[in-house]
C-alpha cells in the first residue's frame, strides 16, 4: 500500500527528538478543512548542525521538499509579493467578479507562480535533472508589477531549465575561485591586471584599490555559477529565488527574518507564516548538493570506445577545451552549507542563524560521487571555466547571432562595447549527453547545431569543427554524448 507523503515525512523524522520539528504541523484555512498540506512539518537548521537529524534524514527531507506539489495549506501563492520578492497590492474584485486592482493571479506561465513542484521542471533524466522546452522559465518577468502576459524578449529572458546534478562541486569550485581572485585583487597595484584561478584568466581594471572593470565576471569578483547568465551565487540563493517565484513559497530568511522586508511574518499576505524555515532551505540545498556527479558512460565495443577517445582528442585540438576546461581541482572535498558569499536575504553564516554544516562529496551522497584527487583534493570534470563569454559575432557581419536573442542585461555589465545580454556562463558539458535540448532557450535539438551556432569568442573553434571531416565531427559528437547523468535506477549494486 502506498505511503502518503505526510506519513512519510513523519517516518523521515522518526527517532529524532521533538526539537527537530520547527513548529506545530501546518493547518489549512477553514474553507479547506478537508485538505492537508503536502509538507506539514518543517525542521530547524540547529538540529541539522547538532546531529539531531542524521544526514540521511536531512537528505530525504530535502528531496521531499523538491518533489512536493505545494498547495495553499503549505503557503503556496504570493498575492502580495512579486516573483522578485517586492511588495504589491493584493488584487481586489467586485461582487460581480470584475478586477478592480491588478496584482498577482494564482498561476501565470510568464510571471509565475508557474509550477507546483521543483520536479515539475527539473525531471530529465531523473528528479533534479534538466527540463524540456515546455519547462522554460521567463526570468525577470516575475519582478514586473503589474504582471505580464508577454513572453517577448523585451519583457523577460526565456531560459531552459538546467540540471542540478554535480551542483555541489560546482558551487565549491566557484567559492575557491572567488576567494583566490579576491585575494589577488587585494594585493594588486592599480591598473589593468590579469587574475588567474584554476587556470582561468580574468582581466580586471583596478583604480584606488577598487575593481572598476572585470571581464567575464562581476566587479565583486564572486563567481556566480548558477543560471545560464551566471547571476546566482549558491544553491541556497537559487532555491530561495525559485521557491518564491515559481511556487509562492517564501523562505523565512528572505522575508520573515529580513529587516529589508520589515521582519514581516506574512509578507505575501497569504495567511501562512514560516512557510520555509532556515532548516528547510538547508535541507533542500544539501539534497541538491549531494546529487550524483555526471560521468562518462562508455559503450562496450572497442571501435565505439576508440571513436569516443578520438573525439576527446579532437575536442581539445579544435580549441573547445580553452573554455570548456575538461577538469579543475578542488582543494577541499567538503561541501559546506551555507555559502559565505550569499547576498543579503540568503542566510550566509552563524550570525544569520545558519552555522556551517559540511559533508565529504567524495564519500557521501548519491553515486557516482565526486572523484578523489591526491592530498585531500577532488577533481571536477565539468567542462567549463565558470566564466562569462560572448558567442555572438559582431552585428553587421552577416553571421547568425543565434545566442544573442536576449535584450535584458540581467545585471551583466557592458563589456568591450557589447551589451551584457550577449554574455553567458560557459555551459557545463559533463551532463550534455543527458540534457537535450540545448542552448540557453532550449530550442536547439542536436549537439552539432549547438556547435554551429557558436560565434564571437567561439568562432575559431566552431570553424575548426566545420573544417573537419564528417567522421571526425561524429567522433566529437559521440564523445560529448558519452558525458551523462546516470539515473539512480540504472546503477548496479556493488
Amino acid at each position: 500500500m502506498p505511503i502518503k507523503l505526510q506519513s512519510f515525512l513523519f517516518l523521515v523524522l522518526a527517532g529524532a527528538s521533538a526539537a527537530a520539528t520547527a513548529q506545530e504541523p501546518k493547518t489549512c484555512p477553514p474553507e479547506l478543512a478537508a485538505e492537508a498540506p503536502m509538507v506539514p512539518l518543517s525542521i530547524e537548521h540547529d538540529d541539522i548542525v547538532a546531529g539531531t537529524l542524521s544526514f540521511d534524514q536531512v537528505r530525504d527531507f530535502g528531496r521531499q521538499l523538491f518533489v512536493a506539489r505545494f498547495n495553499r495549506c503549505d503557503g503556496a501563492g504570493r498575492p502580495a509579493s512579486t516573483g522578485a520578492g517586492e511588495k504589491r497590492e493584493v488584487p481586489l474584485f467586485s461582487a460581480e467578479g470584475e478586477l478592480l486592482t491588478e496584482g498577482q493571479v494564482v498561476h501565470l506561465r510568464t510571471s509565475g507562480p508557474d509550477a507546483a513542484a521543483c520536479v515539475g521542471c527539473h525531471s530529465l533524466p531523473e528528479t533534479g535533472g534538466a527540463g524540456d522546452f515546455a519547462a522554460n522559465v521567463f526570468g525577470l518577468a516575475g519582478g514586473l508589477d503589474p504582471v505580464t502576459l508577454s513572453v517577448g524578449h523585451a519583457r523577460s529572458v526565456e531560459r531552459n531549465t538546467p540540471g542540478v546534478h554535480g551542483a555541489g562541486p560546482i558551487e565549491m569550485l566557484a567559492r575557491e575561485m572567488s576567494r583566490e581572485l579576491r585575494q589577488q585583487a587585494a594585493a594588486a597595484p592599480d591598473g589593468v591586471r590579469t587574475l588567474v584561478s584554476k587556470g582561468v584568466a580574468f582581466v580586471v581594471e583596478i583604480v584606488g584599490g577598487e575593481v572598476v572593470r572585470a571581464d567575464g565576471i562581476d566587479r565583486d569578483l564572486v563567481i556566480k555559477p548558477f543560471t545560464q547568465a551566471g547571476t546566482v551565487v549558491s544553491l541556497r540563493e537559487f532555491s530561495n529565488n525559485a521557491m518564491n517565484l515559481h511556487h509562492g513559497m517564501q523562505a523565512e530568511e528572505r522575508f520573515d527574518l529580513n529587516p529589508a522586508k520589515g521582519f514581516d511574518p506574512d509578507f505575501d499576505e497569504d495567511g501562512v507564516t514560516r512557510e520555509l524555515t532556515i532548516g528547510d532551505q538547508t535541507a533542500i540545498s544539501l539534497w541538491q548538493a549531494q546529487l550524483s556527479t555526471p560521468t562518462q558512460v562508455l559503450p562496450r565495443g572497442r571501435a565505439a570506445r576508440d571513436r569516443i577517445a578520438r573525439g576527446a582528442s579532437l575536442f581539445d585540438e579544435i580549441g573547445c577545451s580553452a573554455c570548456h576546461k575538461p577538469a579543475m581541482v578542488l582543494e577541499s572535498r567538503l561541501f559546506v552549507e551555507p555559502n559565505p558569499f550569499n547576498r543579503p536575504g540568503t542566510c550566509a553564516g552563524a550570525d544569520e542563524g545558519c552555522p556551517p554544516y559540511a559533508f565529504d562529496m567524495t564519500h557521501t551522497g548519491e553515486r557516482p560521487r565526486l572523484e578523489k584527487g591526491p592530498a585531500g583534493t577532488a577533481i571536477v570534470r565539468a567542462y567549463t571555466d565558470l566564466k562569462r563569454h560572448n558567442l555572438c559575432d559582431a552585428p553587421g557581419t552577416g553571421a547568425i547571432r543565434y545566442y544573442c536573442n536576449e535584450q535584458l542585461d540581467q545585471g551583466r555589465p557592458v563589456q568591450d562595447g557589447r551589451p551584457g545580454a550577449e554574455f553567458f556562463l560557459t555551459r557545463k558539458l559533463w551532463d550534455v549527453g543527458s540534457s537535450a535540448p540545448y542552448g540557453h532557450r532550449g530550442d536547439i535539438g542536436t549537439i552539432t547545431e549547438a556547435v554551429l551556432y557558436h560565434g564571437g569568442e567561439g568562432r575559431a573553434s566552431r570553424d575548426a569543427f566545420v573544417a573537419r571531416a564528417v567522421e571526425e565531427q561524429k567522433a566529437v559528437v559521440d564523445f560529448l554524448k558519452s558525458l551523462q547523468v546516470v539515473p539512480q535506477s540504472e546503477l548496479v549494486e556493488d
